[in-house]
């Protein structure tokens, strides 16, 4: 076998987790993706795995080669897609995952688009907090927000970045004040929106001073989805970091107030990310293009609006 080819069976070993399952995927044997790792292996004089009866994990050297394979096989895919002009007519389904609030926001919108473009794709978006297990699940594309992506079998592509304000209702802050500097939270009741990125029990600020944590006491309300933390917020339950996106509803409708104007939470990046396949297929890819083109523009402007709602 060349070395492309047993690169595509490597990253289809990782992907799948065991030899016997990448050879099944790839209707092939298992004895056969053994091999082509092993010559992999045999070739770069290093180990990329190491196996034992029952599991295998990915060496430091395994885990740099992966990410290079990854690169180079998306990059061959791509020159022969565009090779073969395919591109004019695309057909089946694209199943995407985002988290809940970003989703409603941002990608139910460029769905849009992309079925306006390519009117016989159909999309199929599941809003979730927690990112699935894209192989298991059958996705083709996850949106991901966090401060960095934790090493994978993915592929991912970095698409802009957003944040989080510190809101509260204007009823709330004429009883009990209003916070002119992150430690000025502490004698406030500070709501938690739980999310796998979010540190538990801190809010990490960037401000004229560079970056602030701020330990949290004991909370007395934690919710995993950004809407309904801006539901406890507009009834005066307290103060809290809400998303952009869903922070601007409530600051049109004067329902909310953006305190600490100065401060901003740690950037979140979005990435979409997709397994490494051999036949990722041209939808992937124009709807990435598609995201990278709208996401950073409609994110600036969300900014720009929001600030209007500077509390000095």
């Amino acid at each position: 076998m060349d070395t492309l080819q047993n690169m595509r069976i490597f990253v289809r070993v990782v992907e799948a987790g065991s030899f016997t399952g990448a050879a099944r995927r790839l209707n092939s044997t298992t004895a056969c993706a053994s091999r082509a790792v092993s010559d992999l292996e045999a070739r770069l004089r290093t180990r990329l795995l190491n196996r034992t009866t029952r599991r295998m994990a990915l060496t430091q050297a395994g885990k740099r080669y992966l990410n290079s394979c990854e690169q180079i096989l998306a990059c061959v895919d791509q020159a022969e897609v565009e090779a073969s002009d395919a591109l004019p007519c695309l057909s089946g389904k694209l199943k995407v995952h985002a988290i809940t609030g970003f989703g409603q926001n941002y990608v139910v919108p460029a769905v849009g688009e992309f079925r306006r473009r390519f009117p016989d794709v159909s999309v199929e978006l599941t809003l979730t907090q927690p990112t699935p297990d894209l192989l298991e699940e059958g996705y083709d594309v996850a949106l991901v927000l966090a401060p960095a992506l934790p090493a994978s079998g993915y592929v991912s592509h970095y698409l802009a970045s957003t944040f989080s304000i510190a809101c509260a209702s204007p009823r709330y802050l004429e009883q009990r004040g209003v916070p002119r500097t992150p430690s000025d939270l502490a004698a406030h009741t500070c709501l938690q929106l739980v999310t796998p990125e979010a540190p538990p029990a801190q809010w990490r600020f960037s401000g004229p001073s560079g970056e602030e944590t701020i330990n949290l006491k004991q909370t007395k309300f934690r919710v995993n989805v950004a809407d309904a933390l801006a539901v406890a917020l507009r009834e005066g339950m307290g103060v809290g970091l809400l998303p952009i996106y869903t922070a601007m509803h409530g600051l049109r409708s004067g329902e909310l107030a953006w305190i600490l104007p100065d401060y901003t939470s740690r950037a979140l990046g979005v990435y979409a990310i997709h397994p490494s396949r051999s036949h990722t297929g041209t939808k992937v890819r124009l709807w990435v293009e598609m995201l990278r083109e709208q996401l950073p523009s409609t994110l600036m402007q969300d900014e720009s609006e929001l600030r209007k709602f500077s509390r000095s």
